[in-house]
């Protein structure tokens, strides 16, 4: 996971530039003000950076998100952490469990499908009707049996699905994790997203818009107390506006259904604090 603790806006003339640094902040308003004279520096010389002056380098850079908590090993070893994101969703990054996020297109149709060969009814909470989830829970249930000892959690998202391996660890570049990412059809920003922060990512409050809230007023670091204080009014209200949604739903469990000790109590966090079986309105 790569989550620096220390960032800086840096400037040169009229362009400026984040940078971040492991070591201080010092570092980082060093390299801040180097990347503001470097992009300067191109566009004078009429060669300005691919995707103009707020792409520049932006392939790369890790994400600008605070750590608010963590989750170790026995050994000491991090497993996970949970960042607040640009708009103010807290975001559960694990080093080693598998999520895999698919968005879907908005159901058409009503209908049984997969569920109805599953469980030979329709159970709670009902289908979607999405001809769209169906093929994916079908390919998840496919991908469990051809490869003993697999097993996945099943959410539902306001957006789509979101798959937890729940067997074994993985790493998020390595070929296993890559060829589950292609059988169910992972989002690609989301799979270019891993590969730069080297983690799986999973959101789990709601997002601000979807509870009738705005988006905050200004994004960590705070360059001032002030700064600091409007934002923390804002989460009081976002906390607030959250109630009575959920972040996504437990709709299926398929394959293997014992959990890697490792993972149960990341799992644990992540159902309890997106109220994954509270059959509330997704956000």
């Amino acid at each position: 996971m790569n989550f620096p603790k220390f960032w800086a806006q840096g400037s040169y003339k009229n362009f400026f530039a984040w940078r971040w640094s492991d070591t201080s902040q010092a570092e980082a308003e060093s390299l801040a003000t180097a990347a503001a004279r470097r992009v300067a520096e191109l566009f004078a010389s009429g060669r300005p950076p691919k995707g103009g002056a707020y792409a520049y380098s932006n392939s790369d850079r890790p994400m600008r998100e605070p750590v608010l908590g963590e989750f170790r090993t026995p050994d000491g070893t991090l497993a996970a952490a949970v960042t607040r994101n640009s708009y103010g969703c807290q975001v559960l990054n694990t080093a080693r469990i598998m999520f895999v996020d698919v968005d879907l297109p908005e159901p058409k149709r009503a209908g049984g499908g997969f569920f109805s060969k599953l469980f030979g009814k329709k159970p709670e909470p009902v289908p979607s009707g999405n001809p769209a989830e169906e093929r994916v829970l079908a390919q998840a249930d496919t991908w469990a049996q051809k490869n003993p000892g697999w097993g996945w959690r099943v959410y539902r998202t306001k957006a789509g699905l979101r798959l937890l391996a729940t067997h074994a660890l993985f790493d998020p570049e390595s070929a296993d994790t890559q060829a589950a990412f292609d059988a169910l059809g992972a989002d690609p920003l989301y799979r270019r997203l891993c590969q730069i922060q080297k983690c799986f990512r999973a959101r789990l409050t709601p997002k601000p818009w979807r509870c009738n809230q705005s988006n905050p007023p200004g994004r960590w670091p705070w360059p001032n107390a002030k700064a600091e204080a409007c934002f923390n009014a804002w989460e009081s209200k976002y906390r607030n506006a959250c109630t009575g949604h959920a972040t996504c739903e437990l709709i299926a469990t398929l394959g293997n259904h014992s959990v890697h000790p490792e993972i149960q109590p990341i799992l644990t966090t992540h159902d309890e604090t997106t109220l994954a079986t509270s059959k509330l309105k997704l956000a």
